[in-house]
């Protein structure tokens, strides 16, 4: 049975990627901060698909949590999820520079640490999977977060293009705007956000396994945001910045 490691696990594209690994039987581990709500997901997944599941309870913005989860990696996954990441109210540069801080360390450093973590098994085992969780911010001027995420989608890549072997395969994986606790936890104001463009996370995990399996090194799921990066990279920058200032700022 091969494991997989999904880092923010509890909810939202994490908890998505949990129920489709667990029901196509991969032994999970889950890492959120959480631990009440870890446990209830463990046994959620335990008595649905009836897979083991184990719960690591760590904080990511912490060297104690980012060692902790560093440590299981290396024991050996198959599959490496690296979901967790959260965004800041307000804008830069209003927003205080210890959160700025704590946003790269989770979007970057984990990214960065876990996933050299997990290579040396994936080498010697010749086959493993990691995926970096990014966003469509990635290709756009959003602020720190898009800043983050543009770093996730450019390391992806080159770590990929550097191990260089086809049976081990690193993607980013850049969603829209979707349904989950994301927004609400940030206090963001999501009302200029057109419903059209939401999508559901299981989608998203759907279409992101989907784009693994074909050897992508960047996913985007849905056609609607295919086609908004697309249009994105030939429409001048000045004009990317003022629709980033009117649509989910």
């Amino acid at each position: 049975m091969p494991t997989a490691l999904i880092t923010g696990a509890t909810s939202g594209i994490g908890a998505a990627f949990a129920r489709r690994l667990a029901a196509d039987a991969f032994s999970l581990v889950l890492v959120a901060r959480d631990e009440l709500r870890l446990a209830r997901t463990a046994d959620q997944l335990k008595l649905r698909y009836g897979v083991p599941v184990e719960v690591l309870p760590a904080d990511l913005a912490t060297e104690e949590g980012l060692a902790k989860v560093e440590s299981r990696v290396r024991e050996g996954v198959d599959l490496l999820i690296n979901n967790a990441g959260f965004g800041n109210a307000g804008h830069f540069p209003d927003v205080p520079a210890e959160r700025e801080v704590r946003m790269l360390r989770v979007h970057c450093e984990a990214v960065l640490r876990l996933t050299l973590a997990a290579l040396p098994g994936m080498r010697e085992r010749d086959r493993g999977a990691i995926v970096n969780v990014a966003s469509v911010a990635a290709f756009f001027t959003r602020g720190t977060y898009s800043a983050s995420k543009a770093w996730v989608v450019n390391f992806s890549q080159s770590a990929a293009a550097e191990v260089g072997n086809p049976r081990i395969k690193i993607m980013a994986l850049c969603p829209g705007f979707v349904r989950t606790e994301f927004h609400q936890r940030a206090s963001m104001d999501t009302s200029s956000i057109p419903g059209f463009l939401w999508l559901k996370a299981d989608d998203v995990v759907r279409a992101a396994m989907r784009d693994l399996a074909l050897g992508k090194r960047v996913s985007i799921p849905d056609l609607r945001y295919k086609t908004i990066v697309a249009v994105g990279r030939l429409v001048p920058r000045s004009v990317q910045e003022k629709v980033s200032q009117r649509i989910g700022r």
